[in-house]
């Protein structure tokens, strides 16, 4: 190791699967490294929340993860640093319209099944449409809206997309790109329904990956874990601390990182920064408006008073009406999740900070989500009374029909600061999966280790345009 390694100090900007892995990296490497987290706790969107009800410990994740991976080094990785407490767990899914329960992905003989008369005729007849029309190739000038009526049909969309979107995004589909739907939807395309009605042709439907890695007390365990490992390594990681502000020198090179901790400002010296930061907050504290915006969710955590709610690893929540767009069971995950016997429910609820659902009082936004589970089946008198709620505010990048000009606007603003690697979800402003943050999180640090500028590598790793979670090596 050289002492110019040794003497190397590397400022890594936010605690979650981007930062940690990073700084893994670079302490393997021999680099001195500090990670400044805002948030009490390491993991991010992928922590883990623990809350102690009547009947014991109950655990929460910030949204529905699980670990899945087509690449074998990190699969290692992950399988090493937790061992056996890294389980297998299926995954169920169901959409919820209606009154109608249909499996997610769609599926042709359930869709049949459990259809109405009208949807089917409908759909008989979008897929004769279907036959003779092109599909858009480049998913950058095309809706949501657009790409998906050319995909599955006018009646599919109104019925399975129309409503949740709008209500996952907080606008009318006709606005949002449709540039990232390829990596997120894996249902089946009309056209290849036709294909199969004849004898001897072969389906492409694409189908999601079923089984998965999920660690046994909660997805934030896997990065606690890590966060754990760094700190023996000698990695500082700082929590409770509030980026406000960098010191650029003419080079225009970041020299100072400056944090609030514990209501006083400090200065963090630094050769290299490597931020997983929001990118229009980092843009923001570099002189910069890139008018970018996050969607963020607000999530009802509550404990029930029986041993399941359903057999579902979750539930798409379709109708404009109910409140959440997600209903969760942690314990399908893992029974360890809440205490034997027990179970719980987690409502994720699409908000903007400061909104009328962000600000609402527990209690009465408890009393909406009851109802809402009313409505679907779900006695409310399963619930205990107790609750929690958590936020994140910048869960999911809004990737309206304007924001690939605003996001190369902001990128081309960042690169001018030689020693700063944007990486991670929020720091590139993609909406991708958490191994694909890990692996980012990789590449930056192997960016600083070789020298080589691979910012913009970073920027549009994995932005293939097939559904991300197909092929998977876990």
């Amino acid at each position: 190791m050289s002492t110019a390694v040794e003497n190397k100090h590397i400022a890594v900007l936010g605690a979650g699967p981007a930062g940690l892995m990073a700084a893994w990296e670079l302490v393997e490497a021999g680099y001195q490294v500090t990670i400044l987290e805002r948030d009490d706790h390491v993991g991010g969107m992928c922590a883990t929340q623990t809350f102690t009800g009547q009947h014991g410990e109950y655990r929460f994740d910030f949204g529905g993860h699980r670990f899945i991976t087509k690449n074998p080094k990190l699969l290692a990785f992950v399988d090493s640093l937790m061992g056996d407490e890294l389980l297998f767990a299926q995954r169920k899914s169901v959409i919820r319209y209606r009154g109608r329960i249909y499996q997610y992905p769609l599926a042709l003989v359930d869709l049949i099944k459990n259809a109405p008369l009208p949807l089917l005729i409908g759909g008989g007849v979008d897929l004769i449409k279907q036959m003779f029309k092109p599909k858009p190739q480049d998913q950058s000038s095309v809706s949501f809206a657009e790409w998906i009526e050319s995909r599955f049909g006018t009646t599919l969309y109104q019925h399975f997309f129309e409503g949740y979107t709008a209500k996952l995004w907080g606008i009318d589909p006709k606005f949002l790109s449709g540039d990232w739907a390829s990596q997120r939807i894996s249902l089946m395309d009309l056209k290849d329904v036709a294909r199969r009605l004849f004898p001897g042709r072969r389906s492409s439907v694409r189908t999601y990956a079923r089984q998965y890695r999920y660690p046994k007390w909660g997805f934030g365990q896997l990065y606690t874990r890590l966060a754990e490992e760094l700190e023996k390594k000698g990695v500082t990681i700082v929590l409770n601390s509030d980026v406000c502000g960098l010191t650029v020198n003419t080079a225009q090179q970041i020299e100072h990182v400056e944090y609030r901790h514990q209501g006083e400002v400090h200065t963090l010296a630094c050769e290299q920064v490597i931020s997983t930061l929001p990118l229009p907050l980092m843009c923001q504290l570099t002189g910069f408006d890139s008018g970018l915006e996050f969607r963020s969710l607000r999530f009802m955590n509550m404990p029930m008073e029986t041993k399941d709610i359903s057999d579902n690893t979750w539930q798409y929540l379709s109708d404009p009406q109910i409140l959440g767009t997600r209903l969760q069971e942690p314990k399908r995950r893992s029974a360890f999740m809440a205490p034997e016997g027990r179970s719980s429910v987690m409502i994720e609820i699409p908000c903007n900070k400061g909104d009328e659902v962000w600000s609402m009082d527990g209690e009465r936004l408890q009393k909406r989500v009851l109802a809402d589970l009313a409505s679907l089946g779900v006695d409310p008198a399963l619930a205990t009374g107790e609750y929690f709620t958590s936020y994140t505010e910048h869960a999911y990048p809004l990737m309206d029909m304007t924001y690939q000009a605003k996001r190369e606007k902001a990128i081309s603003h960042l690169s001018q600061f030689s020693n700063l690697i944007m990486t991670g979800r929020q720091g590139t402003f993609r909406y991708i999966f958490t191994d694909t943050a890990m692996e980012m999180g990789m590449m930056a640090a192997q960016s600083v280790m070789d020298g080589v500028d691979r910012r913009r590598e970073i920027f549009d790793f994995r932005n293939e345009k097939t559904v991300i979670e197909v092929q998977s090596v876990a």
